[in-house]
Parts: structure tokens; C-alpha cells; sequence
């Protein structure tokens, strides 16, 4: 199954209508690192002319809703190969060997990493981990 047709299923299960022009703004957020929904608006209406801001707007929390995508990510949809909406993240080594972690052992590492690197003394405790793409700090 596609990606495409992961989210159109998972869509389906949340109570959303497949209509042609939210095929075409899953299609423009797939293929284009938008970065606004203005950005997707004006691609969508390129393509189609009866798709408005409105629709850009209801299709990007619809998305959210199902954890498709994040804001924080851009509107790029974040769904590996078994879109299960649980979280978590796939490790490609160079071999070409894939490892999916569910989000819970992978802040486990993080957690785990983080005590002993010495970020965790005093007893204190990590109350919540924050993901960011893009981004890197020293």
C-alpha cells in the first residue's frame, strides 16, 4: 500500500470524505517541502481552480488529526511504509538495513542516552521530549 493510500484509509477511519481535491493537496504536500499552507494553496490552485483556502486549512488539521503531519515538520507527511499513526522512527544503517522503533523505546534511548551523558543529575527528570527536523544544535 502507498503512503497516498495509507492516509486515505486512515482519513476514511477518522470520518473524512475522499474528494478530489483533498487527493490533489495530499498529492502537492507529498511531493513539495511546502511551507505554508499558502504555499499549498497556491499549488492546489494551479491544478484546480475550485480548491480554496478554506479546503487548504480543514485538509492540513484533518492531516494533523491523524498525525500524518506536524506543523513543527513543515506540512511534510511524516508516514513511513506502515502509516500507524503510534510515532516512532525508522534507522537506515549504510547496509541498507532498516530498523523501526516505536516512539516510546525511542525516547527510552533518548532518556537513557541523556543520564549517561550527564544531562540527568541531581535526580531531576525528563517530563517530556520535543522532536525537531531540521534542526541542530551544538
Amino acid at each position: 500500500m502507498s503512503r497516498k493510500d495509507e492516509i486515505i484509509e486512515r482519513l476514511k477511519e477518522n470520518g473524512c470524505r475522499i474528494t478530489k481535491q483533498r487527493k490533489i493537496l495530499i498529492d502537492i504536500i507529498l511531493e513539495n517541502d511546502c511551507a505554508s499552507c499558502k504555499e499549498i494553496f497556491y499549488k492546489a490552485s494551479q491544478e484546480n481552480k475550485k480548491i480554496g483556502v478554506a479546503t487548504v486549512y480543514r485538509m492540513i488539521n484533518a492531516l494533523e488529526e491523524i498525525g500524518a503531519i506536524s506543523r513543527k515538520n513543515m506540512y511534510r507527511i511524516e508516514c513511513g511504509e506502515s502509516c500507524s499513526g503510534e510515532g516512532g522512527c525508522e534507522i537506515i544503517l549504510e547496509d541498507d538495513t532498516v530498523f523501526r522503533m516505536p516512539k516510546e523505546k525511542l525516547d527510552q534511548i533518548v532518556r537513557d542516552g541523556a543520564r549517561r551523558c550527564g544531562y540527568l543529575s541531581d535526580g531531576k527528570k525528563i517530563s517530556r521530549i520535543i522532536y525537531h527536523e531540521g534542526q541542530t544544535w551544538v
